[in-house]
């Protein structure tokens, strides 16, 4: 059993590994990340544009395996959130033929955050710099913004694992 991840990010292969632990029919699988595009803006504002994005990465990924994994952190504008916006993390399976969709928690940016993303067109990673919330140009292959605004409550690893065991329903069943 092979699984191709869609990115060499070291927190997405580690959340698939450890996830894929609890899964008889995975078990053992061998977990192969691939760097390939997502095809989609760098900072996506937009739940079609993030799972557009993850089910780009997880078809150009599939390449001899019997699953791929597409993974696309982005916003989705939410009416009653008081930034308009919700962060998101989007998880598809891809097995050839179907794609599996899987979304895992989602919470809110401080305005500050949004306004750099919205008004100057900064990605995440730009917005946390800037603003003094890190020193790390890329925070998204360790802590994630969700490790910085929860103090370490959460990291992005076990905010990420959710969205992989929503997409991993259709699988089982």
């Amino acid at each position: 059993m092979r699984i191709c991840v869609g990115s060499k990010n070291k927190v997405k292969l580690e959340s698939v590994k450890e996830v894929i632990q609890d899964y008889d029919f995975l078990k053992g699988a061998e977990v192969i990340g691939l760097d390939v595009p997502s095809d989609i803006s760098e900072q996506p504002l937009s739940l079609s544009e993030t799972i557009q994005g993850a089910k780009n990465r997880a078809k150009a990924a599939f390449q001899d395996c019997n699953y791929s994994i597409g993974m696309e952190s982005g916003f989705m504008k939410v009416p009653e959130a008081r930034t308009d916006y919700m962060e998101q993390t989007v998880c598809v399976i891809y097995d050839g033929n179907e794609f599996h969709i899987g979304f895992g928690p989602s919470f809110e940016c401080p305005q500050k955050v949004m306004d750099l993303i919205l008004t100057k067109g900064y990605d995440l990673n730009q917005a946390c710099k800037e603003l003094g919330l890190t020193d790390k140009d890329k925070i998204g292959g360790e802590e994630g913004i969700v490790g910085l605004l929860t103090k370490g409550r959460i990291s992005r690893k076990n905010y990420t694992k959710p969205a992989i065991i929503m997409a991993l329903i259709h699988l089982e069943i």
